[in-house]
């Protein structure tokens, strides 16, 4: 452990110089972090065979081969990914508020870096770029523990991204990844709240509620995603199958993809059949309530810990409810509060939906599959927060940063 108290030490030193960076060098330095990985790709497409070939010796699934998976046009996306969040306005030094008091005193308050941001996560290894990215543009540094399925494409990823940055002058610790895939390496990082301002975890839910529960070091609770399309009586069908087809099957192994499907009985008669035939041509295992094994006998009967489970696989849990405020009463009873949707041509049941819905992004006629912080112009994102404080949603760089309150006066005393 004394390995990982030196990172976190070289972490916090070099987060104080960092926050002094201004927004043109940081600009540069993620410039020539996406050009080296692009130069790097093979080096990195190397060290990711490795850890598939591992993955594969294990037996994942084909979800999580999917997470792990990185090929050229996942690392471009990665470097295209680090231009945008470059050019992006640094919200480091903006004025939130403030004037001069009665008293005569001036405050301003103004946005600050954190300073060390902490990651914990799993099979992800794209992480490692969005959260270095993120973390340098707005003047943190960051202290990465990655999984040990991802461990060779994370340490290529890293040292490639620390390369560049020394050789664009960023000081030494603030790119700091642990290599220890000791578990205990994991818990002894959650207790180091005298060098890690913040704490994300992002994975699975065993991972989350984890970190949540034992983490000495404050957190942002982010990612499970037990996400539901509910599919109304005046839904253009059409419409709500391939919203449902792409919200499942486009990448199930994401948060963002719905683990729940909801049918108004009005049109599931209609609806299910046509549906059912294109997930399972995708591939998509259904497991439905009595209703919808009525319509669908080949469906699978569902339990009710399937509507409570983040499937990140060719799963979907399947129910015909009464009405819309039946649907939405499900959601938030089953629901992780993270992407919900409803298509529905229907005003006023959408204007419903979105009101009444407790969730982080609520979609009408959209897949939840566009909770992402590059869909949401953030350039990249370091997590998606299901909590309330301080962030909620994608978080991108104005969330991961503070602020304080700098104060002027003439000789003012209380």
């Amino acid at each position: 452990m004394e390995q990982i108290l030196q990172q976190a030490k070289r972490a916090k030193q070099a987060s104080e110089e960092l926050a002094l960076w201004g927004a043109a060098a940081k600009q540069r330095l993620l410039e020539a972090m996406a050009a080296a990985l692009e130069a790097g790709a093979e080096d990195i497409l190397r060290a990711n065979r490795q850890d598939l070939a591992r993955a594969e010796a294990e037996g994942r699934g084909r979800a999580f081969l999917d997470r792990l998976a990185l090929d050229p046009a996942r690392i471009a996306d990665m470097a295209a990914g680090l231009r945008q969040v470059a050019m992006l306005p640094d919200p480091v030094g903006e004025v939130l508020g403030g004037g001069t008091m009665p008293s005569g005193i001036r405050v301003v308050k103004r946005r600050v870096p954190f300073g060390v941001v902490g990651m914990i996560y799993e099979a992800r290894p794209n992480v490692t770029i969005d959260a270095i990215g993120i973390c340098l543009k707005t003047g943190n540094a960051v202290l990465l523990k990655g999984g040990r399925e991802a461990l060779c494409s994370n340490i290529a990823l890293a040292e490639i991204a620390e390369k560049a940055g020394q050789e664009m002058g960023l000081p030494a610790g603030a790119i700091e990844l642990v290599r220890s895939m000791d578990r205990a390496a994991a818990a002894y990082l959650m207790t180091l709240r005298e060098y890690i301002d913040v704490l994300i975890p992002r994975g699975g839910a065993g991972l989350i509620r984890t970190v949540v529960e034992n983490a000495r070091v404050p957190v942002i609770e982010t990612g499970v995603g037990n996400c539901h399309v509910y599919v109304d009586a005046s839904a253009d069908l059409e419409m709500a199958v391939d919203i449902v087809l792409n919200a499942k099957a486009s990448r199930p192994s994401v948060c963002n993809a719905i683990e729940n499907l909801l049918v108004h009985r009005d049109i599931a008669e209609t609806f299910l059949p046509v549906a059912a035939a294109r997930l399972s041509a995708a591939g998509v295992e259904l497991r439905g309530c009595p209703r919808c094994r009525e319509i669908v006998p080949t469906m699978r009967p569902a339990t009710e810990e399937d509507y409570r489970t983040e499937f990140l696989d060719y799963i979907l849990a399947v129910k015909v409810v009464d009405s819309l405020e039946e649907a939405v009463a499900h959601i938030n009873a089953y629901g992780t509060r993270h992407s919900e949707a409803i298509v529905t041509r229907d005003l006023t049941a959408a204007d419903y939906f979105q009101q009444r819905v407790d969730a982080a992004a609520v979609y009408v006629n959209a897949s939840t599959r566009f909770t992402d912080g590059g869909e949401f112009g953030f350039g990249a994102e370091i997590g998606i927060s299901t909590q309330k404080l301080h962030a909620r949603g994608p978080m991108g760089l104005a969330e991961m940063t503070t602020y304080k309150y700098l104060i002027a006066g003439d000789g003012q005393v209380r």
